[in-house]
């Protein structure tokens, strides 16, 4: 089991956007002193509920300051970037990094990132396969040339190639956020593991993982592809010697933040969305999630493992909005949570 910590740089009520990104970064570098196997980097544009913009330059920073974790995004979204520019940044990570770098996907949503990046409403909804079997086959192929709806282009050479690296994987690990039986069929068909958002149970995780696993059967993909896949499950994790006083921190915090990050997003076509109730969904991740005293969180990672046969947490640690507490929850769950799973 490989446990991880999962860095939106958040931006609660009261704070500006250097606090939440020094907080970040800061949680990261804790991340590797405590012995954490990676970091998932979020990524957003133009509201607080996360502050980081390009999760891979994040990454780049972060892979320059450390020597042994692991770096991913979580999620790069592709609709708002040309697969070819996302695949030349993620080799070049791969490479100067000894291959710590994991790339994370995402269609996104319908926001007005669309609009401002000049993408559309339907590379958001329509263009996602697209764009990542480009990106696939920049990352594995010697020299690429496109005739799709979308990228049409001459041939041209891949410089850097991923596949020359002197690591033990030929190129970055990819990685696909999937929220829809859709989305998990097309992860499944090219052989790409999850990652699955912090909102979904057990059961749901777990009914994900056995689709994923049908389809690729169903695509051919081979027995050892199927049962190597190690998905990605997110989460929430705030530890203290309590689980009432874990649990009562992050319903302190989380739900101003929540508010006024998901209000601050705007569709690109003006569509109503659906809103979740910040003080209940803060709720529902406190008792999803390792919230509360490390034995309690070592419990529930391991039960997690068990039902769904996913191997890899990205938990979100800075739920507190405070450095000092996200250090501390960081630090714990090195010292005492770990130790349990291994």
């Amino acid at each position: 089991m490989y446990v991880g910590s999962f860095v939106l740089g958040a931006q609660f009520p009261g704070q500006g956007q250097g606090e939440a990104l020094h907080r970040a970064v800061r949680s990261a570098e804790v991340a590797e002193e405590a012995g954490l196997d990676s970091v998932w980097l979020a990524e957003h544009h133009f509201v607080p509920y996360g502050t980081c913009p390009s999760a891979v330059t994040l990454a780049a920073l972060l892979l320059g300051r450390t020597r042994r974790i692991r770096v991913g995004t979580a999620v790069s979204v592709l609709p708002t970037v040309h697969p070819v520019a996302l695949g030349e940044q993620a080799a070049l990570l791969h490479l100067t990094s000894g291959g710590r770098f994991t790339l994370g996907v995402g269609r996104g949503g319908p926001w007005i990132d669309l609009e401002v990046f000049g993408s559309g409403l339907d590379a958001y909804e329509n263009g996602f396969p697209e764009s990542l079997d480009l990106l696939l086959r920049w990352l594995r192929e010697p020299a690429v040339g496109a005739s799709g709806e979308r990228f049409a282009f001459r041939e041209v050479p891949v410089v850097p190639r991923p596949s020359q690296a002197l690591t033990d994987t030929p190129g970055p690990e990819v990685v696909v956020a999937c929220t829809s039986p859709k989305s998990v069929r097309l992860a499944a068909e090219r052989g790409l593991p999850m990652l699955l958002g912090m909102h979904a149970g057990d059961e749901e995780k777990a009914e994900m993982v056995a689709l994923w696993r049908r389809s690729a059967r169903a695509a051919g993909r081979t027995p050892e592809e199927i049962a190597d896949a190690a998905h990605v499950a997110a989460g929430v994790c705030q530890l203290a010697d309590r689980r009432q006083d874990a649990a009562e921190t992050l319903l302190k915090a989380m739900p101003g933040w929540l508010k006024q990050g998901l209000d601050a997003h705007v569709t690109v076509d003006g569509r109503k969305r659906a809103m979740r109730d910040p003080v209940a969904y803060t709720e529902l991740l406190c008792g999803l999630h390792p919230v509360g005293t490390p034995r309690l969180a070592g419990d529930r990672l391991a039960a997690t493992a068990e039902r769904t046969d996913i191997s890899r947490f990205a938990l979100l640690v800075e739920g507190s909005g405070d450095l000092a507490a996200t250090e501390d929850t960081v630090r714990r769950l090195g010292a005492e949570v770990l130790p349990q799973l291994r």
